[in-house]
């Protein structure tokens, strides 16, 4: 079965279709032959596979004009005994550091699935080139292009974007190995050693430190910032986009009510989006909720731990109030038992239109051509996955010089079935990072949460937070941030801009602070 969302819009996907001084001016020694000096024009590879390249670039970010070194390459996983077991594909952007003596911060940046490679947060919010979208996040019409990202963090940091293994152009030695790396366990140990040895060849280890994920990326990175302290590595902080670290918080399975109320913030969000509730909640969004995140904790909690011993009043109480909030009726509410999981809501609530929702970003529809199945596939996966494709094997090409005849894998294709190495429970790396923060208390975390996000519910998020177990210090270090966008905020225009605020102001106050 298949526990949480995130995951089933990348199966869906897959079935039914910056360093000091140093390290900018030399980057990983890792056959450097395809560097070129001419400022964004690599050299044309003669080969079909090249293991780096470097290019130079400039960009303007915030009226300042800024010079770049772009490297696209590989580094080895290299086990104990100094054996390669597979090569991860990377791309590091460095700008010159006219200051040694005060390193610029390092940004380590992976996306989720799992088996989604990194291309999503790399052209659709960080790097100075991004994909062309809607201002509302929607698709463009083909052939789709790169623009100039105004929004890029490139001015406040180095980046490093990782493809995982059975991710992009990232393979196992051995393709019969590739399962050792489709495991939580084996993912996070591949990290850990691509982040040291990256480290060790880019002269980076003085560098403040920061690890970046979106989706099951922010699993990966909880579970990678223990491992990291555990060899080490101690990071100056994590930013966490549409997070989901506790897979019980998002898991429709029978005997777990946990998800049914978590998600419930979300599905009136999304009913308030499409004009599907009652006047008295049909304006301020915030208002309504606040009003649904209160009786999602209260009225609609206290009836799920009832079950069967509800009485019949309060489970016609429950049906109308659950009605009020999704923009469902009463009747449908009541026949699915006061619980209504995320593949029927999307389905029901814009039958009536002949639509059906995105999970990712529940503002995006398509046409629902089964409404008698909840099966199908995601409209936000479907708005995404040409234009991002298309763009960077474009870019990866043409503007970065790496050449190879390998499938980049975006969204699933690389690896099989995920070993979620969890029995008789959830998955979850909610208490690696618990024990990050009690290792190194000057670690800061940012979270970024949608609220019309039906894989990662910002309410699943807060709840998950809350129940971390920290001490009244060490919550101060956690900071969180809801936006009215989707799974991936940086989709639209308006968004886009106000999480690189947040983002450029995280870093810098978290710098400040652990200065002093």
């Amino acid at each position: 079965m298949i526990r949480n969302i995130f995951i089933a819009a990348v199966l869906m996907a897959a079935t039914l279709v910056a360093a000091p001084a140093q390290a900018a001016q030399n980057p990983p020694a890792i056959e450097k032959e395809k560097g070129a000096e001419r400022l964004g024009e690599p050299e044309k590879a003669s080969t079909a596979v090249a293991k780096s390249a470097v290019t130079k670039h400039r960009v303007r970010i915030n009226g300042k004009e800024i010079a770049y070194t772009a490297t696209a390459g590989e580094l080895p996983v290299l086990n104990d005994a100094g054996e390669t077991e597979a090569e991860i594909f990377y791309v590091a952007y460095n700008v010159e550091n006219r200051d040694p003596a005060h390193p610029r911060p390092l940004l380590f940046i992976f996306n989720g699935g799992p088996g989604a490679a990194s291309i999503w947060l790399h052209l659709g919010a960080i790097v100075p080139r991004r994909v062309q979208m809607l201002p509302d996040g929607n698709m463009p019409a083909p052939p789709f292009r790169l623009i100039d990202n105004s929004f890029s963090w490139l001015d406040q940091a180095d980046l490093v974007f990782v493809d995982p293994v059975g991710t992009g152009y990232s393979r196992a030695a051995k393709p019969e190995t590739t399962k050792n790396f489709a495991a939580v366990r084996g993912d996070i140990d591949s990290l850990g050693r691509f982040v040291r040895l990256y480290l060790t060849r880019s002269g980076s280890w003085n560098a403040p430190l920061f690890l970046v994920g979106e989706s099951y990326g922010t699993f990966r990175c909880a579970g990678l910032s223990e491992y990291l302290i555990e060899h080490g590595v101690a990071l100056n902080g994590m930013i966490l986009i549409s997070s989901i670290l506790n897979l019980q918080t998002t898991s429709f399975d029978n005997g777990n009510d946990l998800p049914y109320q978590l998600f419930l913030p979300s599905y009136a969000a999304t009913a308030w989006y499409h004009k599907k509730l009652a006047p008295p909640l049909q304006g301020d969004l915030e208002r309504t909720l606040a009003a649904a995140e209160q009786w999602a904790a209260t009225g609609y909690q206290e009836a799920l731990n009832k079950g069967d011993r509800l009485s019949a009043q309060g489970r016609r109480d429950a049906v109308e109030k659950l009605a009020s909030f999704t923009g469902l009726s009463a009747s449908f509410v009541d026949n699915r038992n006061l619980r209504v999981d995320s593949r029927s809501f999307v389905k029901e609530l814009l039958r009536d239109r002949g639509q059906m929702l995105g999970f990712m970003d529940s503002r995006f529809t398509a046409a629902n051509l089964e409404p008698g199945s909840t099966s199908g596939f995601d409209p936000t996966v479907a708005t995404i996955r040409p234009p991002f494709s298309a763009a960077f094997n474009g870019y990866v090409r043409e503007e970065l010089g790496y050449r190879s005849d390998l499938e980049y894998f975006t969204l699933g294709g690389g690896i099989g079935h995920w070993d979620w190495e969890a029995k008789n429970s959830y998955a979850d790396t909610s208490d690696n990072l618990r024990n990050t923060l009690a290792k190194n208390p000057y670690m800061r975390v940012f979270i970024a949460s949608g609220s019309f996000d039906l894989a990662t519910p910002h309410f699943a998020t807060e709840y998950t937070v809350a129940h971390l177990g920290l001490t009244p210090e060490l919550r101060k270090n956690i900071t969180l941030r809801r936006y009215r966008s989707g799974h991936m905020m940086y989709l639209e225009t308006a968004a886009l801009g106000q999480l690189k605020q947040d983002v450029e102001g995280f870093i810098r106050q978290t710098l400040k602070e652990q200065a002093k």
